[in-house]
């Protein structure tokens, strides 16, 4: 009988390489898909850049609110208050009664307090834009806006902004690219059944030589190249519930980008129509100022004359304060309007 030489130890060291010929698709596949996700990520990036625009306008318009609220009110205290005083002097002569001057005082008093209110108001939206736009919390932020700015825009025909928001609109664009996806998916998905080919090459040195027969204690290199061929069979059963499921997800996606289109198509024409409505709003407002301000000049008339009530005074310096106020917030609505119907389109 022979006998071999044993060790207890075993050195090898080598390269392997592969080129890959043909796998199904699935590279192709995998490329198409990183790119579709690249350009996903980037309509996501415009479309958060389009949220933080129109949130930014938001908080500028509320500043802009909040301070010609502000405005008129200051100019309100200041007519009442020299109206009060008025007051006082027809108690002294005692032509009106002193209930007059408690409620002329009252109403004041409210004025005041309201216009408390609406300086904090612009503390807290004027706090919300500087974190927004990345300025120092108390930085007083004092928004100039152009009088032909508030003024309405004429619009195109409805269908104009149709036909832009199938071309721009963010939403629609990232649903079309997850539908986009969901192809490339049930495509990779598919060629598991696919046959792989590819070049291979492998070389490598190893201690002792156990390999071959005879056995021996001496150092051997060894090395293949070649064509490696996998065929995966049982894929051709178990793909198929992978296929199902990658195809309902598709489905699924579809059906998704149908309600994406509905929805666009809903914002764009309610939009749309509240921007118009709020134009005739303005105009409104600006009818009732002037209505308004009639009455109200007829009523402080009739009162210093002794032909009305208190009452009907504070009434009507109420409804033209208010009266104001609705055209300033016409105003600022219609421009807000106007930015969403943009936001739907994807144009802003």
């Amino acid at each position: 009988p022979s006998q071999f030489p044993v060790v207890s130890t075993y050195y090898k060291a080598g390269a392997d390489a592969y080129l890959n010929i043909y796998n199904g698709g699935k590279t192709n596949t995998e490329i198409a898909t990183s790119k579709v996700e690249s350009e996903l990520s980037n309509v996501q990036r415009s479309q958060s850049r389009q949220e933080i625009h129109y949130t930014a306008a938001v908080y500028f318009y509320d500043v802009f609110c909040f301070i010609s609220y502000k405005g008129l009110l200051e100019q309100d205290i200041r007519d009442r208050e020299k109206q009060l005083a008025e007051i006082n002097q027809l108690y002294k002569n005692g032509t009106v009664l002193k209930s007059d001057v408690l409620r002329a005082e009252l109403r004041l008093s409210k004025q005041r307090m309201l216009l408390t209110e609406i300086e904090n108001s612009i503390k807290i939206a004027s706090q919300k834009l500087n974190i927004l736009i990345g300025r120092p919390d108390d930085e007083i932020i004092n928004p100039q806006i152009p009088v032909n700015e508030t003024d309405a825009i004429a619009l195109e025909a409805m269908d104009s902004y149709f036909d832009l928001a199938k071309g721009s609109s963010f939403k629609l664009q990232i649903s079309e690219k997850e539908q986009e996806l969901a192809k490339l998916k049930l495509k990779n998905v598919k060629s598991n059944i696919l046959p792989t080919l590819g070049f291979f090459g492998e070389y490598a040195f190893a201690y002792p030589q156990i390999q071959f027969y005879p056995y021996a204690l001496s150092l051997y290199s060894n090395g293949m190249v070649g064509l490696k061929l996998k065929i995966p069979i049982s894929s051709w059963y178990t793909n198929q519930h992978k296929v199902k499921e990658a195809q309902i997800r598709l489905r699924k996606q579809e059906v998704e980008d149908e309600e994406v289109k509905d929805n666009i198509r809903q914002e764009v024409q309610e939009n749309y129509i509240r921007y118009k409505e709020s134009v005739l709003r303005i105009n409104l407002a600006e009818e009732n100022i002037k209505q308004a301000s009639e009455s109200y000049r007829i009523v402080q008339n009739t009162y210093f004359n002794q032909l009305s009530l208190l009452t009907d005074l504070l009434d009507a310096e109420t409804q033209l304060l208010q009266s104001k106020f609705e055209l300033t917030t016409a105003k600022v609505n219609a421009k807000m309007q106007y930015y969403q119907l943009q936001k739907a389109i994807g144009n802003l």
